[in-house]
Order: C-alpha cells, then sequence, then structure tokens
C-alpha cells in the first residue's frame, strides 16, 4: 500500500527566517559584556574608537553609531576629547530591548515634533521680540563654534530649539514639548550623530532663524518642516 505523503506547507504561511540583526545592535550587546566582563562601574571609561573598532574588527563609524544608541539611553555620556564615560550599568538583553522599543517609536517621535515646532516656528515669527532674536542668535553661534571644533553640536541645537519655544509664547505648546523633551533628545543624538549631519543641521538652523528675523511665518514653517525631515534620516549599518 503506497504510504500517502503529508500534505505541503502553502507558501504563504511557511515560517520566515528571523531577520538579520542589525549591526549596531550587536556591537551595543558586545560593548554592554564588555563592560560587564572588564568589570567598569559608573564613571569608568571606554576605551577609545579606534581601539574599540580593531577589538571588534568593524569599522569606526559602526562602534559610533553603536555608542549613540548606549548614549540615547543614558548608559555612556560621550565628551568631545574625552571619550565615552558609563553613566549606568544595564544588563545585555536589557539594553537591547529599550534598543528595538526606540527604533520602534522613532518614527512617532517625528511626528509629534512636526506637529509642535513646526507651529512653534511659524508662532516665533510672529511673535519674536529683539531679546527672543539675541538668544536665538546666541544658539546658533554655540552651535557654530561647536561644530567649528568638531563637535556634533547638541547642546546649541538644544537651546536653538528651546529659544524658538520661548519666543512663540505659547504655553500648552510649551508644556507639551517638555513633556517630550527626553524623547527629542533621542532623535537629536541619533541625527547629530550621523556623518557630516552637524553642519547640514547647522545650516537648517540659520534658515528658519533667517525666516524667524525677517517675521516670515510660512517661511520660518517651511523651513523647520525641512530641518525635522533630515532629523528623521537615521542610517544604522546592517550586518553583511
Amino acid at each position: 500500500m503506497r504510504r500517502q505523503e503529508p500534505p505541503s506547507v502553502p507558501a504563504k504561511s511557511r515560517p520566515r527566517p528571523p531577520a538579520r540583526p542589525r549591526l549596531y545592535e550587536q556591537l551595543v550587546e558586545r560593548l554592554v559584556e564588555h563592560m560587564r566582563e572588564a568589570g567598569l562601574g559608573v564613571g569608568d571609561r571606554l576605551p577609545p574608537e579606534r581601539e574599540l573598532a580593531s577589538a571588534l574588527e568593524v569599522s569606526r563609524a559602526s562602534v559610533s553609531q553603536a555608542l549613540v544608541a548606549l548614549e540615547v539611553q543614558g548608559v555612556i555620556e560621550v565628551r568631545h576629547g574625552d571619550g565615552a564615560i558609563i553613566r549606568q550599568t544595564v544588563s545585555e538583553q536589557g539594553v537591547l530591548a529599550l534598543l528595538r522599543d526606540r527604533a520602534n517609536r522613532r518614527a512617532e517621535i517625528i511626528e509629534a515634533r512636526q506637529a509642535l515646532e513646526v507651529k512653534l516656528a511659524e508662532l516665533a515669527a510672529e511673535r519674536r521680540t529683539p531679546e527672543d532674536l539675541a538668544s536665538i542668535d546666541a544658539a546658533l553661534e554655540l552651535m557654530r563654534q561647536e561644530v567649528e571644533n568638531g563637535d556634533r553640536g547638541v547642546t546649541g541645537d538644544e537651546r536653538f530649539h528651546a529659544a524658538i519655544t520661548a519666543a512663540a509664547r505659547s504655553r500648552l505648546l510649551a508644556r507639551m514639548m517638555n513633556e517630550l523633551a527626553p524623547m527629542i533628545r533621542e532623535t537629536r543624538l541619533e541625527s547629530l550623530s550621523q556623518p557630516d549631519r552637524p553642519q547640514a543641521s547647522l545650516d537648517g538652523h540659520e534658515r528658519i532663524g533667517a525666516a524667524i528675523h525677517a517675521g516670515d511665518p510660512k517661511a520660518a514653517a517651511d523651513a523647520m518642516r525641512d530641518h525635522l525631515v533630515l532629523v528623521s534620516r537615521v542610517v544604522a549599518p546592517v550586518a553583511p
């Protein structure tokens, strides 16, 4: 009697292979593992990027991306000229879970920023005072100096957006921005850590500032919208 063959599984219901992990996710896991194995704690410094890249046999750009991921989560603090300082210790499983959750919500954070900050730029162009313009210019000058010194310009960037929020004179929008501040910092760090991004971001800020100086609400809103599109472009290396 002929044995009956089991029915074939329809192609559409076949299990798919797991997605290949991003390279920087693998590196994040290895870096956290290194902290634990080396007995590093809060206040200790990680080895320089070049040394980490050599030990892990990857590019410095990949190591830099992994360090940004840890910085966004508050695990380390990257100081220009001083390296990466550990701020808290975490487990490999915990840091990867946070990393993937953040990647999933990145688009939502950008959407929220677009809804709030485009309107804030428009209002700032209508309501700014000489003092507001001075604060905006001071933030731009600080970011310009940071970028010229080879830094990412995070502090100047943060002060620039805060100055626009103040110039808009909307207590409700300001309160909403304050609630989102930790998540906005995530997108700021990720964006400014992209190759050549600090200068591009500074250029975008200068266009926003010029429109606010000119008292042109539409130009200010358009310039802010373009800037946030740039912020949303974050590319992470993937495993080969």
